[in-house]
């Protein structure tokens, strides 16, 4: 009977603790700030993945730092894709001219998202429409580099996947500061 007892109380940890580790940020108290990020976000496993995995945004105090630290991230995210783009057209040639579109295109989204991080506490409507219009940068990229299967444009395609993830996060921080659904309809 008591190995039984044992059993069962070691199976409840086990299934508790499987509970935790595929869902971490159900065990902070400031999850309902992620939440209101990550419930306007096209991808939403890669959001809470994103925002319970790194510290500035891990733990928010509330809403407007962890809109902020989102911001950071995407930014952080364009410049050293920026950075890339900027090396690999150095390196190849045949690359250079759209690489170099490419990378104004990356510059470009930086500046919208540091505009937009400005933007929040005053404008949150205009941050977000900061975001959102970066996407068309985004677009041009994969048009630049669709037809290309060299190396560096295999990695330029798999940054600017992710770029358009980072913008759909900080659109939703935008949009969750402002709190108004007015954006609803940009989620769907």
């Amino acid at each position: 009977m008591a190995t039984f007892s044992v059993m069962s109380t070691f199976a409840a940890a086990a299934i508790t603790l499987q509970l935790l580790l595929l869902n971490p940020a159900s065990a902070s108290p400031h999850m309902k700030y992620i939440d209101a990020i990550c419930d306007r976000a096209h991808d939403q496993a890669f959001c809470v993945k994103t925002l319970t995995t790194n510290p500035p945004t891990a733990a928010p105090i509330n809403l407007h730092p962890l809109a902020e630290a989102v911001m950071a991230l995407a930014i952080s995210h364009a410049e050293k894709t920026a950075v890339f783009v900027d090396e690999a057209a150095k390196k190849d040639p045949t690359l250079k001219a759209s690489f170099t579109e490419c990378h104004k295109a990356y510059l470009a989204v930086a500046a919208a998202l540091k505009s937009a991080t400005f933007k929040l506490k005053k404008s949150p409507d205009t941050a977000n429409y900061d975001v959102r219009a970066s996407s068309e940068h985004m677009r041009r990229v994969t048009t630049l580099i669709a037809k290309n299967s060299d190396k560096a444009s295999t990695a330029l395609k798999e940054m600017n996947v992710q770029m358009e993830k980072f913008l759909d996060l900080a659109a939703g921080a935008a949009d969750a500061v402002d709190d108004d659904d007015e954006n609803l309809h940009r989620r769907v």
